[in-house]
């Protein structure tokens, strides 16, 4: 019987590595975990501090800037002819005025005059009192006035006479105010208005028409 080479047996080279065990691959993924956590905590972070960033700017463009309130003559007005001539007159003119506020807090004002004006010489006059414009609203004063031409010198008789003959009266009106404006109540700004306006009360309708106000 034929007797079986020797077969030669050769051990298995070792290995270099080794397998990660399972505490390892935890402690891989729970430090991945933590990055993944931070990045995101920072990116809501700086999210955060850009809309904050947003709003006050907001905030500082439309609530905190002080605007200046606006006065004019309302259109609804009274008129009252005493006596007219062709050289003189005497009228008593109701109206309003109004002092428009569009700032995010009252806007307060002191006591005033509002003068009439023919030919740039004063014709009457009424006072309007201290009061204040509310937060976002206009305030309505009433006033009535006295309007006579004996103040008028004689160079102004022409127009008055071309004036009073074609049953017409050209005015203007004017006013100014001084106050503050009051932002939550801690920031107050001064703000001046001055009213100007160009008018024509129509003597034989007893109406003013073609208000303008600057």
């Amino acid at each position: 019987m034929a007797e079986k080479p020797n077969q030669q047996v050769y051990p298995l080279a070792p290995s270099h590595g080794h397998p990660r065990s399972d505490a390892e691959s935890g402690t891989l993924n729970s430090k991945e975990l933590k990055r993944k956590k931070r990045i995101k905590c920072a990116i809501y972070i700086v999210a955060f501090i850009v809309l904050q960033t947003m709003v006050i700017t907001a905030f500082a463009l439309t609530v905190m800037k002080v605007k200046t309130p606006k006065a004019r003559l309302g259109t609804t007005s009274n008129v009252t002819v005493n006596t007219v001539s062709n050289t003189s007159f005497d009228i008593t003119l109701t109206t309003q005025v109004r002092i428009k506020n569009t700032n995010f807090g009252p806007y307060k004002y002191e006591s005033t005059d509002v003068m009439f004006m023919y030919d740039s010489v004063s014709v009457g006059q009424g006072i309007i009192p201290k009061s204040k414009a509310g937060f976002r609203s206009t305030k309505k004063v009433g006033v009535t006035v006295n309007l006579n031409s004996k103040a008028l010198p004689s160079s102004s008789s022409s127009n008055l006479e071309s004036d009073l003959k074609a049953q017409v009266l050209k005015l203007n009106g004017k006013a100014k105010f001084t106050g503050k404006v009051e932002l939550l109540f801690i920031m107050k700004k001064k703000k001046a208005i001055e009213m100007n306006c160009t008018m024509q009360i129509d003597l034989s309708t007893k109406m003013l028409k073609d208000l303008i106000c600057e």
